[in-house]
């Protein structure tokens, strides 16, 4: 297929070239006409905008910093909008803004234009060995057109859901990643200044429940998504007891544990509401409450 790549930067560039070594065509550009050479030299071809890669392609894919440089490119004076023909697809592989994209959808319906949404997880190194995670957000069906493309980028290619879908997903995947930073330097700030080596501490980490994925692969599909905080598999009230324990540690060893005590709040709230004999999941509901949404499987 015709293939256009706008943006050949850390996660650009390698993602480009597997689009390349798959046996497309390729057409590029990128503000650094320089980040293109090593496509040149395989054989893609350059063009001097925005607007020329999608004149020249069926595909275009752009991989940016953020929303300001995705509306400039999609929507912008000599952007992709401006030179794609009817049927064609355009990808962004950005992490930007699910109201942005579904702007960008709309204007390019007028034109004939598919638009997906499908940012990318697994960071340069994912990016350099097609390990990606895709994820994608659009037409189901123009989505199963262009998964043979996709997946020369990455090895996890999911569809998500409706236009914007895959922006949310990714979102909120980055915010559960940065706030997990936050959570392990707390974690283990404490155990290595209360005595732990930390090598020891992370084998420790692993080897249990957190490091075994037990959130994501037990509480939230079988728990979470059913509904079914009254099964008691863990008492609340125990849950409070333990996170009493590490922020009194914490205050022994003089480590400030800013998330840890927000979350001792959330558990002492829900047992003020007399969940204590209940599941340790059940303040979940207490969020679900502030948000105004259930997080339930339908």
């Amino acid at each position: 297929m015709r293939i256009g790549f706008i943006g050949l930067g850390n996660m650009g560039g390698p993602m480009a070239s597997h689009v390349l070594a798959a046996g497309h065509t390729l057409t590029v550009y990128d503000a650094r006409r320089e980040a293109a050479a090593p496509h040149l030299q395989g054989g893609a071809r350059w063009a001097d905008s925005p607007r020329a890669v999608a004149a020249a392609s069926e595909i275009v894919f752009t991989s940016l910093p953020g929303p300001k440089e995705v509306e400039a490119v999609a929507l912008g004076e000599g952007g992709v909008l401006q030179g794609a023909a009817p049927e064609t697809v355009y990808i962004d592989l950005s992490t930007s803004s699910p109201t942005l994209i579904r702007h960008i959808h709309e204007v390019a319906k007028e034109k004939k234009v598919h638009v997906l949404d499908a940012p990318v997880s697994g960071g340069p190194i994912g990016a350099q060995q097609a390990t990606l995670a895709v994820m994608v957000g659009g037409d189901p069906a123009v989505y199963q057109r262009v998964k043979p493309v996709l997946d020369a980028i990455g090895n996890k290619v999911t569809y998500i859901g409706g236009i914007g879908s895959g922006a949310i997903a990714k979102i909120v995947h980055n915010m559960i990643g940065i706030c997990q930073q936050v959570i392990l330097a707390e974690g283990f700030t404490l155990g290595v200044k209360a005595g732990v080596d930390p090598e020891a501490l992370r084998q420790a980490v692993m080897g249990g429940a957190v490091g075994q994925g037990l959130m994501l692969n037990y509480v939230m599909p079988e728990v979470v998504f059913k509904g079914d905080f009254d099964t008691v598999r863990f008492a609340l009230k125990l849950a409070r007891k333990d996170i009493g324990l590490a922020t009194e540690l914490g205050r022994e060893f003089n480590v400030p544990l800013k998330v840890a005590n927000i979350t001792e709040q959330e558990l002492v709230e829900g047992i003020s509401r007399g969940w204590g004999e209940r599941d340790s999941t059940t303040p979940f509901t207490m969020q679900e409450e502030r948000a105004g949404v259930k997080v339930r499987r339908s």
